[in-house]
């Protein structure tokens, strides 16, 4: 198996970049994050997971091996192929995924595109003995029921589901459980001083 790919940047494509290596040129399917910060020309080291399917090969990459593992397990769920397993990883960091999974909070992940409820559901429950808590990550809060409007108010203001995730677990643990409330102390998360 390829395991890891160091080389020139030579195409940038919508979902995948070229890897130039000794002349040969690797496809690698890589999440929004690296392509954001890709520059033709750059050189760039990715860990890699190489996909098998009866009439193609398929290269994904990832900057840490954390996110590798991590795309390992999604498409060890039911219904995840590699390509919404790729998905959830540009939508969501490594670390709001844990957090989703370990506060069985599923509907963060409902929120990325093309993933369903039901996916999102056997997402938590399949990686909730398989993801472990990292150390420093933030502690778990329990999950209010109203979260998940909470966390459609914060994408309806424009905030990526990464940001409305990290604004919903800077919540105290003893913020009221009253939405416009939980609302007000969220968007404070965003006034903070860089």
């Amino acid at each position: 198996m390829i395991s890891s790919l160091s080389g020139r940047i030579t195409q940038i494509g919508e979902s995948s970049l070229v890897l130039e290596i000794s002349g040969v040129g690797f496809k690698v399917h890589v999440p929004r994050g690296v392509l954001a910060e890709a520059q033709s020309g750059q050189t760039l080291t990715l860990h890699t997971y190489l996909v098998v399917r009866e009439n193609e090969l398929s290269l994904y990459g990832f900057p840490t091996t954390e996110a590798r593992d991590t795309f390992t397990l999604l498409i060890g769920v039911e219904r995840v192929g590699p390509k919404l397993a790729l998905a959830i990883l540009s939508a969501l960091t490594v670390g709001s995924l844990r957090a989703a999974v370990l506060g069985s909070q599923s509907a963060v992940l409902g929120k990325v595109p093309g993933l369903g409820s039901k996916t999102a559901q056997k997402i938590v429950l399949h990686l909730a003995d398989r993801i472990l808590p990292m150390e420093g990550d933030a502690p778990i809060a329990a999950a209010q029921p109203a979260d998940g409007d909470l966390l459609d108010a914060l994408m309806a203001l424009g905030y990526s589901v990464v940001e409305a995730q990290a604004a919903l677990q800077s919540l105290p643990a003893d913020a009221p459980a009253d939405i416009e409330e939980r609302l007000k102390i969220a968007l404070r998360y965003f006034k903070k001083p860089a």
